[in-house]
């Protein structure tokens, strides 16, 4: 569509040159254009100041949807497109809660059956989620707490910055240590000291910090992805929850191009495990990051979309308000209109005139909001540290449908210019 309006613009071009094969009649119309604009700034300042707030809108709005796009599809990306989540049956079907033991669906024999006879799996490991306070002496904070297999930080590319992981021993015996992120490191210890080797409690069962895990920050959804603890799932499971099935378990394919043949190697161990029937339904579901990256992104996409059409509304005022600042601007100078048509000009002269002042006034003011919406989306980034990113091709579809209103809206203006009688313009008063 974009390319279609493109090549009608550079063909309409075309036809006002091949028109006005005298290039010193055609720079003369652009001199007068120019000249009738500056002796109104004030009106032509106006007359711009809805496209100039218009294409600021829109690519403000294109500059957020992108950036946060783009975030998304980064912090998905960094933890791998080849992850898969396996998750029990849904706790609502049909609007109805389901049963709590439908919940309980994944266990220790699923875990082993996946490790032992799936091919396309690299990396897996059970999950065990709690939360709680996690305290040391005085100080105290609220956090998460993952029970995790060794593999788990391969799969989620976790770093310990400072001391050890735990070892296969641990997992074993269900050893109470733990390693903790950077946020929780702040506010047990805000002197500064080192945490590894100090014996916190969460809940009240004391466990020890082994290690500390490098920072990530803050994601796209504006969590803090340093606040957890890590433990072995086994110590999870046994000392702080006293359960036997596991929240999830995390899988890593081969590569990401192996992630449909994972899938199907997963549903197909677990339904035998779990002894399904053929027409049984599968009570967990499995889900891959290029999933959620992909729903993720349409979903941004339609958000982004409504925004830049309830941005592009004011455009359209832009327009109107154009058009209706040239009718005046005709009515204004009918007896100037007289004069140039009793010496000669024709009435295609004058239209292209005004349709020039038209085009002039709506692209100056499209460039002066391109110039507008970068800043606000700077000024966004740096004080609410919102991730913006402007496409390109949207400042080329800025100034394109610029063009096109400056056309559209100063073709009635410049027609009714053109179909003015001299002899009745220059009796005008």
């Amino acid at each position: 569509m974009n390319i279609i309006i493109l090549i009608a613009i550079i063909v309409a071009a075309f036809l006002v040159y091949r028109h006005y094969r005298d290039e010193s009649l055609l720079g003369m119309i652009f001199k007068v254009a120019i000249k009738a604009l500056s002796n109104n700034k004030a009106r032509s300042f106006l007359s711009m100041l809805g496209i100039i707030i218009g294409v600021a809108a829109v690519i403000v709005m294109m500059s957020i949807g992108q950036g946060s796009k783009e975030s998304v599809r980064k912090n998905i990306s960094q933890m791998g497109t080849n992850i898969i989540m396996i998750r029990p049956g849904a706790d609502r079907r049909g609007g109805v809660r389901m049963d709590p033991s439908s919940m309980q669906t994944l266990k220790q024999e699923d875990y082993e059956a996946i490790r032992n006879e799936c091919k396309y799996v690299m990396y897996i490991s059970p999950e065990v989620q709690a939360s709680g306070q996690a305290i040391y002496g005085a100080n105290n904070y609220n956090t998460s707490v993952y029970g995790e297999s060794l593999e788990y930080f391969e799969i989620r590319q976790w770093e310990i910055q400072d001391g050890t992981s735990f070892t296969e021993q641990d997992v074993q015996t269900a050893a109470k240590v733990c390693i903790i992120g950077k946020t929780l490191v702040d506010n047990l210890f805000p002197d500064g000291q080192s945490p590894v080797g100090k014996t916190i409690r969460f809940k009240s069962t004391p466990v020890r910090i082994i290690g500390v895990l490098k920072s990530k920050g803050y994601n796209s959804f504006g969590m803090d992805q340093d606040n957890l603890m890590i433990m072995p799932y086994t110590t999870v499971m046994k000392r702080l929850l006293a359960q036997t099935y596991f929240s999830s378990i995390n899988v890593s394919s081969l590569t990401e191009e192996t992630t449909d043949q994972t899938i199907e190697e997963l549903t197909e161990v677990l339904r035998r495990s779990h002894k399904l029937k053929d027409e049984a339904d599968n009570d967990f579901s499995i889900n891959s990051q290029a999933e959620m990256m992909e729903t993720m992104s349409s979903t941004m996409d339609s958000i982004t979309i409504i925004l830049v059409v309830a941005a592009a509304f004011s455009l359209l005022v832009a327009g109107i308000g154009i058009m209706n600042i040239m009718l005046v601007s005709v009515t204004e100078r009918t007896k100037e209109i007289g004069l140039r048509m009793s010496v000669g000009a024709r009435g295609i002269d004058i239209s292209v005139q005004f349709l020039i002042e038209s085009i002039l006034i709506s692209i100056t003011g499209g460039l002066l909001g391109v110039l507008l919406g970068y800043g606000i989306s700077a000024l966004a980034t740096a004080l609410f540290h919102l991730p913006t990113s402007v496409p390109f091709w949207s400042v080329i579809l800025s100034f394109v449908v610029c063009t096109i209103i400056g056309i559209v809206f100063g073709y009635i203006p410049a027609q009714k210019a053109a179909n003015l009688d001299p002899i009745e313009a220059i009796r005008y008063e």
